[in-house]
């Protein structure tokens, strides 16, 4: 069939025709997807908690981040800013009518957007790539995307006209006084049956004037690879680490760290203050809404570390992280 999004020469992670995590576990198959949906074990989630919208400053000086929910991230950096894999729209799903629903509304509403610079999205999953959102966007915006390999196919079928630059892992595409290095995760990619892991997926090393910024996108952590080749680019200011998305184990294990796995890759990053994301807006997996920051809590006190360095906020918090 070949691939749909990317053609280019075969690499340590790139096969010629699909991408792969370099000594890595491959996604489940269709068979565990049915064994982990019959076995219903999934936790009661509630139908809605509130929120308190933040509008934020036009821009900021120094460094500040705003958790606008699940993965989606506003990132105020020396008179920059960026979002990170936004989603404003009621479902992560193919389907308007079904599939995770929020019981979050976002942290700033889409009207007090301040200015957009950049976009970075780390893959094509529903829950990171939102083509509706991309679209309001660009809409008003038209500012350039910054993605990994095969996405961009995607972005310009999808919103004509956009400013979509992919890169490889290891590249580094500067763009509005940022450098953005994009670097490996485990993960991997699908928007429906017939194209999985025919766009990469990577996390994220930004060079701004107030720091450097690591915001991981998805990953599983991987024996802590991920973060390794991450460490190499440090230090960093502050991390972007997810901590939910990660029950049952046997199942997402491979592609969705835990809140304990997100303290380790914190501590080998050796970065001064994190901020957790992907937990507690879509229900995607087994575990309760508000497990993920109290395991996250107890890990680090375990570790020694405040739970005020690497912070689990709701939705709308802004965080003027300290240098």
């Amino acid at each position: 069939m070949g691939n749909r999004y990317y053609q280019g020469p075969v690499s340590d992670h790139f096969d010629g025709e699909t991408f792969f995590n370099p000594g890595g576990t491959p996604p489940k198959g269709f068979g565990d997807v049915l064994k982990w949906q019959l076995r219903g074990d999934r936790a009661d989630w509630p139908d809605g908690v509130a929120v308190t919208q933040v509008v934020p400053d036009m821009r900021v000086a120094d460094l500040r981040v705003t958790l606008v929910g699940h993965a989606t991230v506003l990132l105020q950096a020396g008179g920059v800013n960026v979002l990170i894999d936004p989603v404003w729209s009621k479902r992560v799903s193919p389907l308007s009518f079904a599939g995770p629903a929020r019981v979050t509304a976002p942290g700033i509403a889409f009207a007090n957007l301040p200015p957009i610079d950049v976009v970075l999205l780390s893959h094509n999953h529903y829950d990171h790539m939102d083509i509706a959102t991309l679209r309001r966007l660009h809409d008003r915006f038209a500012m350039p995307v910054i993605t990994p390999l095969g996405n961009d196919t995607i972005l310009r079928d999808e919103v004509p006209g956009i400013d979509a630059r992919a890169g490889d892992w290891g590249d580094v595409i500067k763009v509005a006084d940022l450098s953005v290095r994009l670097l490996p995760a485990h993960h991997w990619s699908a928007r429906g049956t017939r194209d999985r892991r025919h766009a990469l997926w990577c996390s994220f090393a930004v060079e701004t004037g107030a720091g450097r910024i690591y915001a991981s996108g998805d990953t599983g952590y991987d024996a802590g690879r991920p973060y390794d080749a991450g460490a190499a680019h440090g230090p960093y200011r502050l991390a972007i680490l997810p901590i939910g998305a990660y029950a049952p184990r046997w199942f997402m294990k491979g592609q969705h760290q835990n809140p304990e796995e997100a303290v380790a890759g914190f501590r080998t990053l050796g970065a001064r203050h994190a901020l957790a994301m992907h937990w507690g807006t879509f229900r995607l997996t087994d575990e309760a809404r508000d497990e993920p920051p109290a395991k996250l809590r107890k890990a680090l006190a375990e570790s020694g570390i405040s739970d005020e360095t690497f912070r689990a906020v709701a939705p709308g918090t802004a965080w003027d992280v300290p240098a």
